[in-house]
């Protein structure tokens, strides 16, 4: 049996029925069997990302609503206005600045991959994995490839303190 296109979300209606001040992401692309992943996420006013580095996937962000500043691991400050379409590649490192009137924007990637934990070569074997428990999203679930995340790569929602 073929797929059939069809209408997954309005961004208007998504925007406008959302409350004034709710951040993170305000909808994802959840279509089992689907190749890809989606995103839209709004950050408040003054509301920073921290930089992050995705290490699998090259994401492509587009700017909706507000404006801000992507900072790149090179010194690269790039305007975001809405319009705008970045490549973020693979292993760059980047941090978002959302101005002041805020910033929402749209991410597609490739879905990622299953997780697959591995002990460090050299590692001890024996025993129970390590808990990620503290990698994970309180905000969306995402589970943070840092080992000591600050803020989360998809919405942006701050870790609590360790």
């Amino acid at each position: 049996m073929n797929a059939a296109p069809r209408v997954l979300a309005v961004i208007d209606d998504l925007l406008s029925a959302a409350a004034p001040g709710e951040r993170g992401a305000l909808w994802h692309l959840a279509e089992p069997g689907r190749e890809l992943d989606a995103n839209l996420v709004r950050l408040p006013p003054g509301v920073e990302v921290g930089e992050h580095r995705e290490d699998v996937l090259d994401v492509l962000l587009v700017v909706l609503e507000g404006a801000g500043l992507l900072r790149a691991g090179d010194g690269q400050v790039l305007d975001l206005t809405p319009g705008t379409v970045l490549w973020l590649p693979r292993t760059s490192r980047r941090a978002l600045a959302a101005g002041p009137d805020g910033l929402t924007y749209l991410t597609v990637h490739r879905r990622r991959p299953g997780l697959a934990i591995e002990p460090p070569s050299g590692a001890y074997e024996g025993g129970e994995g390590p808990c990620m428990l503290d990698r994970v999203c309180p905000g969306c679930g995402k589970l943070s490839q840092d080992p000591a995340p600050v803020f989360c790569s998809r919405c942006g929602e701050r870790f609590p303190e360790r």
